[in-house]
């Protein structure tokens, strides 16, 4: 897996990979990620396309995402009592 870019964002980490004809888009906010997948052959103009994807609305959806994950998890991890 290749390293292709790291973007600036206030609330997570975005990091972008190349790997067997796909984009690998990795999220991480604290302990959780999130990962997106995208064949290269579906972007006409390859990473600039990819960039275009990653607008505020995507990334609005994904901060709301890491708080229903962390719900999701905290709620199992009590009820278990680890």
């Amino acid at each position: 897996m290749r390293s292709i870019a790291e973007l600036p964002h206030p609330d997570f980490k975005i990091s972008i990979f190349s790997m067997n004809q796909k984009f690998i888009v990795k999220i991480e906010q604290g302990t959780l990620e999130q990962v997106y997948k995208i064949a290269e052959i579906d972007l006409l103009d390859g990473i600039n396309d990819l960039f275009q994807l990653l607008d505020e609305e995507f990334l609005n959806s994904v901060n709301k995402r890491f708080s229903e994950m962390r719900v999701d998890f905290k709620s199992a991890y009590q009820r278990n009592e680890l």
